[in-house]
């Protein structure tokens, strides 16, 4: 469903939603959003967290393309090593 709404931002650069949106939506406080400006256009993206089977596959997906790649956890842990400055 299409929703359209006015707002207007405040002098500390805060734009509220409008209810209306809000509910539509299912929006409640602490949401938070990818913001994309371009060209006078203001976009915003609600980021959702990854549900724990998401997060299960991505793990497992990793492990594969790693294996297939030839890493071990001895490489991993070193490339972290490398970057945090230490040996």
């Amino acid at each position: 469903m299409l929703t359209i709404s006015t707002t207007k931002m405040s002098s500390r650069g805060q734009v509220v939603i409008p209810e209306n949106v809000r509910n539509d939506l299912g929006l409640s406080a602490g949401d938070q959003f990818v913001v994309v400006a371009e060209k006078g256009v203001v976009i915003l993206k609600g980021i959702e967290k990854p549900s724990m089977n998401d997060f299960d596959a991505l793990i497992k997906k990793a492990r594969r393309e790693a294996r297939a790649a030839g890493l071990k956890r001895t490489d991993v842990a070193a490339a972290l090593a490398a970057v945090r400055g230490r040996k």
